[in-house]
């Protein structure tokens, strides 16, 4: 009983480095909309676990998707994701817009939506995607892509190997 009680209190109590999961994970969505034009960026993120990594880059406490957030924390969100998500299209390096972020309703994780539009054809895309991987040796970054005639494909990014082509 007494082990027991004392797992708990680990568990409900973690120290500063604890995380509140025991995996490491990222997932994002890449979806080529052919009537736009556009590719269509969602990542899900473990929210603890991009407030240490901006804690990490000198961001102050941004208590993301709460009344607390840091009017500086969306600017620091997104220029963490300029370093570590990066995509070339066909060939060419391309920026994304910061089309907004929702938190989910537990808080456990945050939605950031990204977008770069005028993409006339889409034959190949180069992913590096290094999130969080600063902050946990076992992260990956799960990437599935729906592409142009519903190809679909799925890379997984991880410490070594951050960078991947995906023919489409």
């Amino acid at each position: 009983m007494l082990l027991t009680i004392a797992m708990l209190t680990a568990y409900v109590s973690p120290g500063p480095q604890a995380s509140y999961h025991d995996f490491h994970l990222s997932k994002c969505l890449i979806r080529y909309n052919e009537a736009e034009q556009s590719l269509q960026i969602s990542l899900h993120i473990f929210l603890d676990d991009l407030e240490e990594a901006l804690r990490r880059q000198g961001a102050p406490a941004p208590f993301l998707g709460t009344e607390r957030e840091a009017e500086s924390a969306e600017a620091h969100l997104l220029a963490y994701l300029r370093q570590h998500f990066r995509l070339r299209v066909n060939g060419q390096g391309r920026d994304y817009d910061f089309i907004g972020k929702e938190c989910t309703d537990d808080l456990a994780a945050v939605w950031c939506y990204l977008e770069i539009k005028t993409v006339q054809t889409l034959q190949e895309l180069e992913i590096t995607n290094s999130i969080l991987l600063e902050v946990f040796d076992d992260q990956k970054n799960l990437v599935s892509i729906q592409g142009p005639g519903n190809k679909q494909g799925m890379v997984v990014l991880q410490k070594g190997a951050i960078v991947k082509k995906v023919a489409l």
